[in-house]
């Protein structure tokens, strides 16, 4: 029977341990991809107890490698899975990850990152100036990139799954809309000013399809008045960088065709008329661009947001009853609550707004009125009370 091994104080060592000439103790095993790995400690117990990490990480599938990488390290390998994203979408992931590069966060390796470090790194964000929506947007982003360390089994939990407002207060105000009247108030205040009123037929545009701001940049002089439909399948975006460039919506459901009521009928037909016959640029095939800036080139989200700020600070200027700062996005918004409102069906208004998800649609319908509920109830009532029909 062969001797078994002692370390230099008489202990007794278990199979893979092993003690160097510079009395170093190291355990040799191997991982779940079959490759041999070695740890190192200078006292027994010390290594004991990571050869019983190594060996529940085993039992349970854990990739003792993998678990050692960096949260950068983990980012750019979850989003590596997911390729020919729109330009904005990797701008953002540049910058994100920079955005962890910069913080302690980012060189941490996965194994060591508990759900208080994630707290401890949502409080460093908003110490920095970060919203609470932009920081829950990057909780959300580390959430599904700690899901894939999951899945692959480098880690059991993820750090992130936490409410986010038990950590910070949840200072997000409230999406602010304009009541139908306010609306209608500000659009013809636009009408009848001699600075304004080029764009009030844009306005009239917004509010009436609900469209975003960056469709309706690009839509062009290619209308369908026939059927007055109007195909939403690109918008009109520009960087700094690269200039003016075409996308797709922002998402599958976001290509759709719009019916083009009266009152936006009548709006595309004075914007072409004034237009008149113009050359424009091309951008990535697309032409014929519908709205123009003073220099011929299209707008974009920038020059409606400028205007709308002129144009609610002159009307607040000269009204006694004053309306909030908002931006050309407020009309899409308005509109959804104003469609919720009236009872149309969620699934249409999916449809109409191009959401990828009934969730999102739904968040509109928390801008319901005392008036919208108290009006459904009614009719409600009027339905139960109705007498049944007569059997033929």
């Amino acid at each position: 029977m062969s001797e078994k091994r002692k370390d230099n104080k008489g202990r007794i060592l278990r199979t893979g341990e092993s003690q160097r000439k510079d009395l170093i103790y190291q355990y040799r095993y191997t991982d779940i991809r079959g490759k041999r790995q070695t740890v190192y400690s200078s006292d027994l117990k010390e290594l004991r107890e990571k050869e019983k990490e190594i060996r529940r990480d085993i039992d349970d599938g854990i990739d003792t490698i993998g678990k050692k990488i960096t949260v950068c390290q983990l980012y750019v390998k979850h989003t590596s899975l997911k390729k020919n994203v729109k330009r904005g979408t990797e701008k953002g992931r540049k910058n994100f990850l920079k955005l962890l590069g910069d913080d302690p966060l980012g060189s941490q390796s996965i194994e060591d990152v508990k759900p208080s470090d994630a707290k401890a790194w949502a409080i460093r964000m908003s110490e920095k100036g970060y919203g609470y929506q932009t920081i829950k947007n990057y909780q959300r982003s580390l959430l599904a990139v700690f899901y894939t360390a999951v899945e692959d089994n480098y880690i059991r939990k993820n750090p992130f799954r936490f409410a986010l407002n038990t950590v910070l207060d949840d200072d997000r105000e409230e999406k602010i809309i304009l009541t139908p009247e306010q609306e209608e108030r500000l659009i013809a205040f636009a009408q009848s000013d001699p600075v304004y009123s080029k764009y009030a037929d844009e306005l009239i545009i917004l509010s009436e399809t609900g469209v975003r701001i960056s469709e309706l940049c690009g839509f062009t002089t290619h209308l369908d008045f026939k059927n007055r439909a109007i195909l939403v399948d690109h918008q009109l975006l520009r960087d700094a960088e690269i200039g003016f460039y075409i996308e797709t919506p922002k998402t599958k459901k976001g290509v759709r065709q719009l019916h083009m009521s009266e009152k936006a009928y009548e709006a595309f037909r004075r914007i072409l008329k004034r237009r008149g016959k113009v050359e424009t640029i091309t951008v990535d095939g697309y032409t014929d661009f519908l709205f123009l800036n003073r220099n011929g080139l299209p707008k974009t989200s920038a020059n409606y947001n400028a205007m709308m700020k002129g144009l609610v600070k002159k009307y607040n200027k000269l009204h006694k009853e004053q309306l909030p700062n908002i931006t050309a996005h407020t009309f899409r918004h308005d509109f959804c609550t104003r469609m919720a409102n009236a009872g149309m069906n969620p699934k249409a208004l999916q449809y109409l707004m191009g959401h990828a998800s009934i969730t999102m649609t739904l968040g509109y319908y928390a801008h319901a009125s005392f008036e919208s509920a108290k009006a459904e109830m009614e009719r409600i009532e009027a339905a139960k009370a109705a007498p049944a029909p007569m059997a033929a």
